[in-house]
């Protein structure tokens, strides 16, 4: 298993996302929590599962969907390629990818 980190940005799209989907999905206010985590495991068990990412200064960029609630989850490995970095959770639907920086 490949350690996996939710860089601060990230975490906070993930609360926000969280309170968004408790407040306004009453049949299923855990759904995006629950497949979020499911999300981080998956990515920690098998780090290639992600589609391929192509950003100018983030080599190893990779998204995976989280079908039921429709958002991608961004991440990339570390510069030792030890760990991996959730650098986004963002809506499928918007049409286009979140700012990302690099790791610095």
């Amino acid at each position: 298993m490949t350690p996996v980190a939710v860089v601060p940005v990230a975490e906070v799209q993930v609360e926000g996302i969280d309170e968004w989907w408790r407040a306004n999905r009453l049949a299923a206010p855990s759904l995006f929590r629950e497949e979020f985590a499911v999300a981080i495991e998956l990515i920690s068990s098998a780090p290639r599962i992600g589609r391929r990412q192509r950003r100018a200064g983030i080599p190893g960029l990779r998204r995976v969907l989280l079908r039921a609630t429709r958002y991608h989850v961004y991440y990339a490995p570390s510069a030792d390629g030890l760990s991996l970095y959730v650098l986004a959770v963002w809506s499928s639907l918007r049409g286009k990818g979140p700012p990302l920086s690099t790791l610095g």
